[in-house]
């Protein structure tokens, strides 16, 4: 059951006096509380409440959440005279651009920031925030909700230079507006900095930016917590929604915040004994520690070092929490946050930002995630079964954050199409944010395929996975310090996919037996059986998926069709949407039980591609088994299987 309101409505107020006995009356009367959900002006819906069961109102706690399924990201391009028509065009519900972190503070009264990575369309913090509230007006204008990037600790310039202080350091020392900001959290900004074991800051030069140096500030040190909460502060008063944050690492840093905070961390964790058995450690409270590291090769992990790796990903997500769910919250109530990470082919404990984090903080209180799937799925090798596909990603996203919006950062810009259908087809939000929007190709198949989830948004909002599988992702094992199981969970999971099973995915620390109760088979890495009721003859160049609709009466498969004519040179990614050359697939039979109490209405055929739905011919055989076979279609089709109302149903 949905009860919907706009956020202006003048009955609102008066419908919140009452939630509580509203949600009470409503699990004593159907036993189920699906959702209070608000709509925002942008299209994008604040969920106060979601249950799967409500024995009982008493100790409820609601979680809220967003749902949104389109987006558009661009860090380049964004002043582009065509960007406000590309978003009116396409109509996606969320934009996740600008900059109001580091890179914005650190570069934008400067030359250097029309370049990489944010490519500020003015000089000055003045003429860029005046460009940027703009920005989000014309953006709401659109209906759309507006999220900037906010770089959290990575700061470009120098203290000193012949010209004085550059970049980050110019504007901490001459240009922070205390009217704007607040006071300066300390005098000197070389305070606010990770340090090496004899007090100099951690720098590099990775990127040279304007021939300046890179720093790092220190997410345990308090000062720079405030600098982070004035930055998010000046945000808001942009005409933010929210913020996606992004360059999560801690370094080796061994400033006083962290050895403190890594020492209250271990007295907490382990025994005075267990300490000195463990790690050599005779007295913790004096302590010196010449080694506070995080991600490392797994070859050489040892327990301290995970130690410092898991001890540095709770410490981050303390900081995102206090400055950003608690202090960002208590400036805008309904604050959209979430973390920009990194997971790639699922690289462990030599990435992904939530590698070790305890699964009781994996994502909470966050409302999207975005992981980056790096240059491991930006191909295809077809004949040695590379689909350059993030579906295991996906499936392990949505199961670890237990139904969270989410998106994969593929980095590159030619299967447009592969791109946004695999996420529609495993619950993610397609977005836009390597399709070059200039290219008239890209352009055209990005408003294509968007127009297509917004036509059937029954199909994808709040869709519920459907699976009768599902694999365990060896978490335990990882956090052991043991990630050989993930390879095996990889080989398994290829396996399954091609073999076209309905699979979820849930990490092995969230797999409680009423969890896995609800499934048919649990498939562990290594399983070799690998058959579900569900029979799909299709080639292992198209993937399938299945999902229930919020409002039941239906069941969706979705099928993704990665064959395509692949560029001449060899693992190449492709020089934009000409190059994605996807061949079409036709002849996919498909035998599909019908859910027990269902009787079937009728079957549909959904692609892109096509205005209108196409009926289907189907016949059902004995066991209450559909038959039927997919129209050709060419990357995407959703088949939708149509149940009779149920007479039982309430009112």
């Amino acid at each position: 059951m949905k009860a919907t309101f706009h956020p202006n409505n003048p009955f609102l107020l008066k419908f919140f006096t009452v939630l509580p006995m509203y949600v009470a009356v409503e699990c004593q009367r159907f036993g189920r509380f699906y959702g209070i959900v608000l709509a925002r002006g942008s299209g994008v819906l604040i969920v106060v409440g979601l249950f799967a069961s409500c024995s009982a109102a008493k100790g409820i706690e609601l979680e809220r959440t967003v749902d949104f399924t389109t987006m558009v990201a661009h860090w380049a391009n964004y002043a582009h005279e065509d960007y406000l028509p590309f978003v009116r065009e396409t109509r996606p519900e969320l934009v996740q651009v600008g900059f109001y972190g580091a890179h914005y503070w650190s570069l934008a009264h400067t030359k250097h920031g029309a370049g990489y990575p944010a490519h500020f369309p003015k000089i000055g913090l003045k003429q860029n925030r005046d460009w940027l509230k703009l920005l989000n007006r014309d953006l709401h204008q659109l209906d759309s909700t507006v999220v900037g990037h906010f770089n959290i600790e990575f700061l470009v310039g120098d203290p000193e230079s012949a010209e004085g202080p550059r970049g980050f350091f110019k504007f901490y020392r001459d240009l922070w507006e205390e009217k704007l900001l607040g006071p300066r959290p300390v005098d000197d900004p070389l305070q606010l900095l990770q340090k090496n074991a004899d007090g100099t800051p951690i720098q590099n030069n990775s990127y040279s930016i304007g021939g300046m140096k890179e720093y790092w500030a220190c997410l345990n040190n308090p000062h720079w917590r405030a600098v982070l909460k004035a930055w998010v502060r000046h945000g808001i008063t942009q005409g933010l929604d929210g913020f996606v944050v992004n360059y999560f690492y801690r370094h080796n840093c061994l400033c006083e915040h962290c050895q403190t905070a890594f020492r209250n961390y271990l007295g907490k964790r382990f025994t005075a004994a267990e300490l000195k058995g463990k790690f050599r450690i005779d007295n913790l409270a004096s302590h010196g520690f010449t080694e506070i590291g995080s991600w490392h090769d797994p070859a050489n992990s040892t327990l301290f070092k995970r130690e410092q790796l898991r001890f540095s990903q709770i410490a981050t997500k303390d900081c995102f929490d206090e400055v950003f769910v608690r202090h960002g919250r208590s400036l805008k109530p309904g604050l959209i946050v979430g973390q920009w990470n990194h997971l790639g082919n699922f690289n462990q404990i030599s990435g992904d930002e939530r590698c070790l984090l305890p699964a009781e903080f994996w994502a909470k209180d966050e409302d999207y995630l975005w992981y980056s799937t790096g240059g491991s799925a930006n191909y295809t090798d077809l004949k040695n079964n590379h689909l350059g596909e993030g579906t295991l990603q996906a499936r392990y996203i949505r199961g670890a954050s237990g139904g969270k919006p989410f998106t994969l950062g593929k980095y590159e810009n030619t299967r447009v199409r592969v791109s946004i259908a695999e996420l529609a087809a495993n619950g993610g939000v397609p977005m836009g944010f390597y399709t070059r929007f200039t290219d008239p190709g890209a352009r055209r198949v990005i408003t294509q395929y968007y127009r297509f989830i917004r036509n059937n948004a029954a199909v994808y909002r709040h869709n519920i996975p459907h699976a009768e599988a599902v694999l365990l992702y060896p978490r335990k094992a990882v956090h052991a310090g043991d990630i050989r199981p993930v390879e095996t969970f990889r080989q398994t999971g290829r396996a399954l996919l091609d073999r076209h099973v309905l699979f979820d995915i849930l990490p092995d620390d969230l797999a409680t037996p009423e969890r896995l109760n609800a499934y048919e088979k649990v498939y562990r890495p290594g399983d070799t059986t690998a058959e579900g009721q569900a029979k799909f003859s299709a080639p292992v160049t198209v993937r399938v998926s299945a999902s229930r609709p919020a409002a039941g009466g239906a069941l969706h498969l979705h099928f993704v069709n990665y064959n395509r004519t692949e560029p001449s040179q060899p693992k190449s990614p492709g020089g934009g949407i000409q190059d994605e050359k996807p061949i079409a697939v036709a002849g996919v039979r498909c035998a599909v039980p019908i859910p027990a109490g269902k009787k079937l209405k009728g079957v549909r055929f959904l692609t892109p591609e096509k205005e209108h739905p196409l009926e289907v011919v189907s016949d059902i055989r004995k066991k209450g088994v559909v038959h039927f076979t997919v129209p050709k279609f060419l990357v995407y089709a959703v088949v939708e299987l149509m149940f009779q109302p149920d007479s039982r149903a309430a009112p």
